[in-house]
């Protein structure tokens, strides 16, 4: 599977009103994803995509995505079934970055947390805000 996408326009401001999908990946062909809990609005991690993984997200609507240490596809939850049923896919302006609104099967995080956000900074350090319980709620 190719690159089934237009390239970027080459003007920002065309590339910010254009209706045609024309993701803006970076120079290693990859363009980052913010994944949302549809239901909740909770954001469950960040990952990146390919065109071949976004075309196969797009395609079979299980969220599929590259894998920048094991250099190949990941669909998420193959292994732990966990999987990110894609509900819609948002962009931002300039079509740099990806939000995918997901039905998330148990944790998202590899630490079986819900979400890979369970930590906040406060005065320089980190404190837990949840547990990987909340991933069974």
């Amino acid at each position: 599977m190719q690159n089934e996408f237009m390239p970027p326009l080459k003007s920002a401001g065309a590339q910010d009103e254009t209706l045609d999908l024309r993701p803006k990946f970076n120079a290693d062909g990859l363009i980052p994803i913010i994944a949302q809990e549809a239901e909740t609005g909770q954001v469950l991690m960040l990952a990146w995509m390919n065109a071949v993984s976004l075309a196969l997200t797009l395609k079979t609507r299980q969220v599929t995505y590259w894998s920048r240490s094991r250099q190949s596809l990941w669909r998420k939850g193959e292994t732990s079934g966990h999987v990110q049923h894609l509900v819609e896919i948002l962009t931002d302006c300039d079509q740099d970055t990806l939000l995918l609104r997901v039905l998330q099967t148990g944790p998202a995080c590899h630490t079986h947390r819900r979400s890979c956000f369970y930590r906040k900074i406060e005065d320089g350090r980190l404190r837990v805000v949840s547990s990987s319980e909340d991933a069974r709620n």
